[in-house]
């Protein structure tokens, strides 16, 4: 089987035993680790797997042409990323890989047009399937969990919180959310400061849910939502933010995105990024997520988003990394599908529920085992725009308690 090349390379913690579709037993075996059974149900996987194994490997598990025996996919992604720079040894799996790197700027070209269409694809769904695993205020980012304690709803309001802080929130400001999702971080800011909110979404289907809540909520005058691209939006705001956007913008664009928040942010104003990144440095985006889950999408280091920012003349005022946070968030979503699997495979398909349960598992795992967290980066155009020390935060959040009223879960038929 080719594909024992390649794993005779990689695996040096754990053990990975496959049955091929002939039904021959191949282990493959390192350190005390998870122990995983896979078993492959079509022979063209004894050399997909080795030529394209990150699209291979997502497409099998989708099709069922790949089920675990024993042990689970999050074991099998946990050996998977533990042994992941083995691979590099492989000159196959290092030429895709260099190639991959190279075609990144390619991969990421989001213009307006194309940047509508990627957005349609992942959050243009039925509207249902996103009650059945978020938290009932549909907070799709990362929640700031800060202690063992804290439920999904608990950690999504702290994350908005914390977000408010930073922002240094104030009564009467003008807000600008870009990527506002369905409204739930737009809704509190014009809660927690009484000021005008403004939110832009690509989605037509989070528009309509967002613009229904700022009414159900007597607030739509006071908070407006928007089909609009941020490189559309015009005037200027005390306060900009933006959540779970920059992973989409893609690393042809990021120039001119800080460049944009330089135009709109008032001189005196503060804007808070919140994002997915990765420690290991510049990278590109998984072939297979890609493909099926986030078109143009990428989630970029630390360095070559503080490169860029340097260039608009825009201070970076604060830093914070959050590095288990998304991984805790993805176990708690993933509960939630788990639980609500067989109305999501009536809603839409068995296939469906089996590519958005690799996508959930895959992407705890890389938080947990691989590269990625997330980093909120403070900026602000003036070096005094905001305290020289970080007391600030706790006193904003110690002056706001939490409510989920908002966050419970809503009933679905």
């Amino acid at each position: 089987m080719l594909l024992s090349r390649l794993l005779n390379t990689i695996v040096r913690i754990g053990t990975l035993n496959v049955v091929d579709a002939d039904g021959r037993y191949h282990s493959f075996s390192g350190a005390p680790g998870p122990q995983v059974t896979v078993r492959l149900h079509a022979r063209a996987l004894h050399y997909k797997l080795y030529l394209n194994p990150e699209v291979a490997l997502g497409e099998a598990y989708m099709d069922g042409t790949l089920t675990i025996e024993k042990g689970s996919l999050s074991d099998l992604f946990e050996i998977m990323l533990k042994n992941e720079k083995n691979a590099q040894s492989d000159l196959l799996f290092a030429l895709r890989d260099r190639l991959s790197r190279l075609l990144r700027r390619w991969q990421q070209y989001n213009p307006i047009d194309l940047s509508r269409k990627n957005v349609a694809h992942h959050y243009d769904l039925p509207d249902q399937l996103y009650d059945l695993f978020l938290d009932g205020d549909r907070q799709y980012s990362c929640a700031y969990f800060q202690d063992g304690e804290d439920d999904l709803a608990t950690a999504q309001v702290a994350k908005e919180r914390h977000l408010a802080a930073k922002l240094l929130l104030e009564p009467g400001q003008k807000v600008l959310d870009i990527g506002s999702g369905w409204g739930g971080l737009a809704l509190y800011l014009e809660e927690e400061g009484g000021g005008e909110v403004t939110g832009l979404t690509l989605s037509k289907s989070q528009l309509k849910v967002a613009r229904a809540r700022a009414a159900g909520m007597g607030v739509d005058k006071r908070v407006k939502f928007q089909l609009r691209d941020y490189r559309e939006q015009e005037g200027t705001f005390d306060r900009i933010v933006s959540v779970g956007m920059f992973e989409h913008v893609g690393v042809n664009q990021y120039e001119q995105f800080f460049s944009k928040i330089s135009d709109l942010l008032k001189d005196d104003g503060v804007c808070v990024l919140h994002s997915i990144g990765r420690m290991a440095g510049p990278g590109s985006t998984s072939p297979w997520i890609r493909k099926y889950i986030f078109p143009g999408g990428y989630s970029p280091s630390l360095s070559e988003t503080l490169a860029v920012i340097e260039k608009s003349g825009l201070w970076v005022s604060d830093i914070e990394v959050l590095r288990v946070h998304y991984a805790e968030t993805l176990k708690a979503w993933r509960s939630r599908f788990e639980a609500n699997r067989a109305h999501i495979a009536e809603m839409i398909d068995e296939r469906f529920c089996r590519m958005w349960e690799y996508y959930l598992v895959i992407s705890e795992a890389v938080f947990r085992h691989g590269d990625h967290f997330v980093f909120q980066i403070q900026l602000a155009k003036r070096r005094d725009a905001v305290p020289l020390t970080r007391d600030y935060i706790t006193e904003w959040e110690n002056a706001h308690p939490i409510s989920i009223v908002r966050h419970k879960p809503r009933q679905v038929a």
